[in-house]
């Protein structure tokens, strides 16, 4: 008789049909890995060189746009990326780097209509984060979805035999 997976909310885990234990992606956890890791990273970058202005951004434009883009990718991949038969299946390190890529690519899109918008609206000359735009939202896109993909795929993909 075929049982259907069962799920343990104590350790957040699910039993699958194979006897095989696997951790259940959550997005809110996985928005808030998002935010930790890149603002942790940049943080001690700041401390370890001294710059004020990296280890502020750390907590602001390197956190905020982790977590935006977390949020957005984790969303996506809940609600649509479970049906894409060929993401769940494709080996884990080409959907990681694939999606790192999109990441990056999302983050110079939000890095060129931020300072876009902001270059029109004010003096871009009295706002010196608006240059760092260019270099954090980037990195942060990149290394969040690098964070999300990576979980997510460990929990849908199926295990693969050796």
């Amino acid at each position: 008789m075929n049982k259907a997976a069962s799920v343990n909310k104590s350790d957040g885990t699910f039993d699958n049909n194979d006897g095989s234990k696997r951790k259940l992606f959550v997005l809110w956890r996985e928005v808030l890995m998002g935010y930790a890791a890149p603002a942790i990273m940049a943080s001690i970058g700041g401390l370890i060189i001294g710059d004020k202005e990296l280890q502020l951004a750390a907590l602001t434009t390197i956190g905020g746009t982790s977590a935006f883009i977390a949020w957005m990718l984790g969303l996506w991949l809940i609600k649509r990326g479970i049906h894409k038969k060929w993401i769940v299946r494709a080996p884990h390190l080409l959907i990681v780097g694939m999606f790192a890529l999109v990441g990056n690519s999302f983050g110079l899109l939000l890095a060129w209509m931020t300072s876009d918008v902001v270059g029109t609206i004010f003096a871009v000359d009295h706002l010196t984060w608006v240059d760092r735009v260019w270099i954090d939202f980037p990195t942060s896109g990149l290394i969040a979805s690098t964070i999300v993909t990576w979980r997510w795929h460990l929990a849908v993909a199926p295990k693969r035999r050796r």
